[in-house]
């Protein structure tokens, strides 16, 4: 079969998610705790009743919301009584999501993408100081806007770059916050539709990041990393890979690289992708995909309710 499971990255959490799974089956239940374990935290306690600035906080919401997606991997794998890559052939994740699809997929273990993503989060949170960096999302553009806002706006000692290429007419940049304020302030005359500035505490996959980059080198290497027995789309390059080696080489280049998702989700659909289902908090990419894609389906799965209605009326 070839359907796709993708995972959203940082943004799409929020506070109370995966409680009804938690409450309603041993293997959500198995998953929240030995993320708890693994990093001596009782992240679930943040994740259901917490602040919601608290989960917000990157080393807490990049492991939390690949333990949310991985939660309903496993509880619909128990109500199919089968794993994920009997029912799907492709997968892939936004920025984090990545690990998810990789924990999904059976590349790396559970409690080894905590670890990692509460790593990944620290490295990124204190690769640059306090209000140096900034994103800002853009709304109809093309890719090509990157070079005309580089040559007319940046001085030499500015990062811009594209963070997310997220679908047609939209994109994220990244970069210093001299940089991506004008752009704001002028957007009009670049011919932008509309530019808002993201709440995000760090300016993620552009240069600036290139420190955390070097930070979580040594760690990713360090991972035990096996074939996913589904076909990875990775965010780096949007092709597929399943090369231990080659996986790790794609999560360290992450970091200060675009999410080419646009072009990941177009591949998927070249290759024979005609049904995208996102697996986790919110409906983020399911939207984009969408916006790719008219002619392909996408839904989200978050609830039991959206569980049991995925199960039922999936092609056996």
């Amino acid at each position: 079969m070839n359907n796709a499971f993708i995972f959203p990255g940082q943004g799409s959490q929020k506070i109370g998610m995966g409680k009804d799974l938690y409450n309603s089956f041993a293997e959500a239940r198995e998953v929240f705790d030995e993320v708890d374990d693994a990093l001596s935290l009782k992240l679930s306690q943040i994740i259901f009743d917490g602040e919601e600035e608290k989960l917000k906080l990157t080393i807490n919401a990049q492991p939390a919301l690949m333990c949310m997606s991985f939660a309903i991997v496993r509880v619909i794998e128990k109500m199919l009584d089968k794993s994920l890559s009997t029912i799907g052939k492709f997968t892939a994740g936004h920025s984090l999501g990545e690990y998810s699809a990789l924990v999904s997929s059976r590349s790396i273990k559970l409690s080894d993408a905590a670890k990692i993503l509460r790593l990944r989060g620290e490295s990124m949170q204190s690769a640059v100081p306090v209000n140096i960096g900034a994103m800002a999302a853009l709304i109809g553009v093309d890719i090509d806007i990157i070079h005309k806002i580089r040559s007319n706006y940046i001085d030499n000692n500015e990062v811009l770059d594209i963070g997310n290429d997220n679908s047609p007419g939209q994109m994220v940049i990244s970069g210093h916050n001299t940089a991506v304020e004008k752009v704001i302030a002028d957007y009009k005359s670049l011919g932008i539709k509309k530019a808002i500035k993201l709440p995000v505490s760090a300016p993620f996959h552009c240069r600036l990041m290139k420190k955390a980059a070097e930070d979580m080198e040594g760690h990713i290497n360090a991972l035990n990393v096996i074939s996913p027995n589904m076909i990875l789309i990775n965010n780096v390059d949007a092709t597929p890979i399943t090369d231990p080696f080659k996986i790790k080489e794609s999560l360290i280049k992450q970091i200060t690289e675009t999410v080419r998702w646009r072009e990941s989700i177009q591949n998927m659909c070249e290759l024979g992708s005609s049904y995208f289902i996102e697996l986790g908090a919110g409906n983020v990419l399911s939207g984009l995909v969408k916006r790719i894609n008219k002619n392909v389906k996408s839904i989200s799965i978050q609830n039991i309710d959206d569980i049991e209605n995925f199960v039922n009326n999936l092609e056996r």
